[in-house]
């Protein structure tokens, strides 16, 4: 629901649980490590490796597979890819029968990590698992990832996966997967050139990221909208926005960030020279 006060909770109760040894440590310290999405980014991989330490050791109870999973969250922010992919692959080898979940993140860490043809490869099962399984957001990070890992080679399957998922997670009451799918269908629309469908679906990503606090994960849809801004030759709001959504995770999974800031750079730059310098 992408409700994020009881992060807060599991924090406090870190402390208390950690010197009595509580069997359900692990679970507080992945739960802890959520507060990622509130641009808490240190002080989450904090959590995140306490809570891999405490899982590798055996001597808690087992953490839920979906939850361990969410860890990926961190690295992603952090801009960590290769402990995003590890992470995933450790998973897929400790709970090969239901791995779905897990597989769905690591083909999104791989498209992160530029590796497409890899993550083509990984996520061709993964909508004959969405129809499997009855978790519905696991089904709705499946249908991310298959489609993400096509934005680039087929933009309209990829297209049309995504607006599948956002059926799905609208009609599961799933607003953080909501968000995210929504963002993507916004950078798929600026692919196949239409501005008026990326502007409703970035305006979506971005109110539920800031109406829920999320104020890491509204990078995203800030720096998809500085690159379509910057399209439609709204070069000053796209420079503006620029700034704050060019972070280690954007840069590496929307690199139009990069292109568009550049040409900002560009464009801005030769404006000032003009003003400075009026003709005559």
């Amino acid at each position: 629901m992408e409700q994020y006060e009881p992060v807060a909770w599991a924090e406090e109760l870190t402390g208390p649980a950690r010197a009595s040894d509580h069997p359900r440590l692990p679970e507080l310290y992945v739960m802890a490590a959520q507060c990622h999405v509130a641009g808490r980014i240190d002080d989450a991989l904090a959590y995140a490796r306490d809570g891999e330490r405490a899982i590798a050791s055996g001597r808690f109870n087992q953490v839920r597979y979906e939850l361990e999973a969410s860890l990926s969250g961190v690295y992603s922010a952090k801009g960590e890819t290769e402990q995003w992919v590890e992470l995933c692959r450790k998973m897929i080898a400790r709970w090969p029968h239901v791995r779905t979940y897990a597989l769905a993140r690591l083909v999104l860490a791989l498209v992160v990590a530029d590796a497409g043809d890899e993550a083509m490869a990984a996520s061709e099962s993964l909508l004959a698992a969405a129809d499997a399984i009855d978790n519905p957001h696991a089904v709705s990070v499946a249908l991310f990832a298959y489609g993400l890992a096509r934005r680039d080679s087929d933009p309209v399957a990829a297209y049309d996966v995504h607006r599948r998922g956002l059926r799905f997670t609208q009609d599961s009451g799933n607003r953080q997967s909501e968000s995210n799918l929504a963002a993507s269908l916004s950078m798929l629309a600026v692919t196949l050139g239409d501005p008026m469908d990326a502007l409703d679906y970035i305006t979506l990503a971005i109110r539920n990221h800031y109406d829920s606090g999320s104020f890491s994960l509204l990078s995203q849809p800030l720096a998809v909208l500085a690159t379509l801004f910057d399209q439609l030759g709204r070069y000053e709001p796209a420079a503006t926005i620029s700034r704050f959504a060019s972070t280690p995770f954007t840069r590496t999974a929307l690199p139009e960030i990069d292109t568009a800031s550049a040409h900002l750079r560009d464009v801005l730059c030769d404006q000032s020279l003009r003003i400075a310098r009026p003709p005559g």
